[in-house]
């Protein structure tokens, strides 16, 4: 298994400049989602991230219902200018603390800034996403919002997240869009069909969040019953009893290709991703510093063309079992 530090090669994120490392670190369940706090874990991850390069941080202001943004600019603190830090605004916590709404109006994007701002103790945001497209307001208030915030000095560049081509069309005539953050991994391939040839037409980064599938395809998840009852992936339908084993199936043929590469399948899995375009960066999340390490070792992976293929070919998108979410929540997002 590659364990090496070569220094981490870095992506340019849109056409306006925004450079960062190849791999990122996806910081959600620092503070939610994927079981109990491990604060102090979390913090060490945080700090060896930087010590490894890996510094292209995400959050939003939605994680832990503010958590992780205090959280995350707290364990920076005078280490802020090492980092290239993405937030994300737009999904906004129901009363219940269960569900969310979605809320792109002006007004809402200047509050949200300033609040993430003081949150995380920050005087800029590098990659400022809104996080759920908002079906009942046109995108281009939206990202005139936040194109003012570029202009006030608080924001440097923009993003969308899990939005359709179309969209990214209409705000990128607004002002430059320089990455788009989707779930995309061996699991989760849609992307392919009209987005990301979007985004590669209109000069748009692709920040993949999800790479490992939420940890299918690390192979480790081999039972639900296993997970916490504070990890969501107990009510996913991916991970439901019915469907793990069938998605574990095409992890198992995925580990074996691993094995030839001296790799584990989860390295594998980022591999393929960071050789499907250069402008794809993988944001893998964790808390705990070993699988932080783990995932920076797969930019050593080296795959050919050939084996990319054949890897698409061992993972069949019409062969995964369930949805990538409820379909139920996709339907209320718009997608």
């Amino acid at each position: 298994m590659p364990t090496s530090h070569k220094t981490l090669k870095t992506r340019r994120l849109g056409r306006a400049g925004l450079e960062v490392p190849e791999v990122g670190l996806g910081c959600v369940g620092m503070s939610e989602l994927y079981g109990p706090r491990e604060l102090d874990e979390s913090r060490a991850t945080v700090l060896r991230a930087l010590d490894l390069g890996v510094t292209f941080f995400d959050t939003s202001d939605v994680y832990g219902a503010g958590h992780n943004e205090s959280f995350l600019g707290e364990v920076l603190g005078s280490r802020r200018d090492e980092a290239v830090l993405a937030t994300k605004f737009g999904a906004v916590r129901t009363p219940d603390g269960l569900g969310y709404t979605v809320n792109g109006r002006s007004e809402y994007v200047a509050q949200a800034c300033d609040a993430s701002l003081k949150r995380l103790g920050m005087d800029v945001i590098d990659l400022y996403y809104q996080h759920r497209v908002d079906p009942d307001t046109p995108i281009e208030e939206t990202v005139g919002a936040m194109a003012a915030l570029v202009e006030a000095g608080k924001v440097r560049f923009l993003g969308l997240s899990e939005c359709s081509a179309a969209t990214l069309r209409r705000a990128h005539a607004v002002h430059a869009i320089s990455a788009v953050q989707i779930e995309y991994s061996l699991f989760s391939r849609e992307p392919e069909e009209e987005l990301i040839p979007t985004c590669c037409e209109l000069g748009v980064g692709v920040v993949a969040y999800s790479p490992l599938g939420r940890g299918i395809l690390t192979g480790r998840i081999t039972e639900t019953e296993t997970l916490s009852n504070l990890d969501f992936r107990r009510f996913h339908p991916r991970f439901h009893p019915d469907n793990l084993p069938r998605n574990l199936e095409l992890v198992r043929a995925l580990a074996a290709f691993a094995e030839q590469k001296d790799c584990t399948a989860g390295q594998l899995a980022l591999a393929w991703l960071l050789h499907t375009s250069p402008e794809v960066v993988p944001i893998p999340g964790t808390k705990r510093r070993r699988y932080l390490e783990e995932n920076r070792a797969a930019a050593d992976v080296a795959l050919t063309a050939e084996e990319c293929r054949q890897l698409c070919e061992l993972v069949p998108i019409d062969k995964i079992a369930g949805p990538r979410y409820h379909r139920e929540e996709l339907a209320r997002v718009g997608l």
